[in-house]
């Protein structure tokens, strides 16, 4: 019985958020949303140094939280319902008034910073004429960051749920994403950092790379390289 090797890697999907980017620091967020609102003092002063931290941890999590007010992710097929559960779960934490909530939304994007480790690996993959896209879920549009962060320049196509009107893990989403990078399952990688989400890309036969959210500059996407033969 012969043992085929499996097909090299011609393309690679990545996910966006805690994936290519990190959130940022909540508590730098709170600061700029607190800040953009004309509060006096701050967050710590306005709400108490308890309170204050209480919401930063919330807002760490803030993405884990929704699931709680939209377990079927409707927030990622339509910017109107992506501010519907953003203000709902933020009206969970006591902290989280309509008017702070505004000004948090409004600077979310601004937080978002890329890993140290993101252009690196994404320009080493151009260079040995491997295709690159950002494949993820999301509601708004994520142009300024991308735009900003230089991860446009860097990678083929970008695909956002809400332009498409379909998500991960639908097969959908993937099935798009591969005709436009001209890729076969069996020769493309998907990296994400969700089980429930990224994880549908192995539905299709495409390998698929875990790796769980990160708190540090550098989020091991050395380990995509690897993978592609590229180390």
């Amino acid at each position: 019985m012969s043992i085929h090797p499996p097909a090299p890697i011609a393309a690679v999907l990545f996910d966006f958020h805690a994936t290519l980017v990190d959130q940022g620091d909540a508590g730098r967020w709170l600061a700029t949303a607190w800040r953009r609102s004309d509060r006096p003092g701050t967050p710590a002063e306005g709400l108490g140094a308890a309170a204050a931290d209480e919401l930063t941890a919330y807002l760490h999590h803030i993405w884990e939280h929704s699931r709680v007010v939209d377990p079927d992710n409707r927030r990622d097929y339509d910017p109107g319902m992506h501010r519907q559960v953003w203000d709902a779960t933020l009206a969970r934490q006591p902290h989280g008034d309509p008017g702070l909530a505004d000004d948090l939304y409004a600077t979310m994007l601004d937080q978002w910073q890329r890993y140290d480790d993101t252009l690196p690996t994404l320009h080493a993959l151009r260079a040995a004429g491997i295709r690159t896209a950002v494949l993820s879920n999301v509601g708004i549009d994520l142009s300024p960051v991308l735009d900003q962060s230089g991860i446009r320049a860097a990678v083929d196509a970008v695909v956002m749920s809400y332009q498409v009107g379909s998500a991960k893990p639908e097969p959908e989403i993937f099935r798009h994403t591969l005709e436009l990078l001209g890729s076969t399952a069996e020769e493309t990688l998907m990296v994400g950092d969700s089980w429930r989400d990224d994880a549908g890309a192995a539905a299709l036969g495409i390998r698929t790379l875990l790796l769980p959210r990160t708190d540090g500059p550098v989020h091991g996407l050395s380990l995509v390289l690897r993978l592609a033969g590229l180390a």
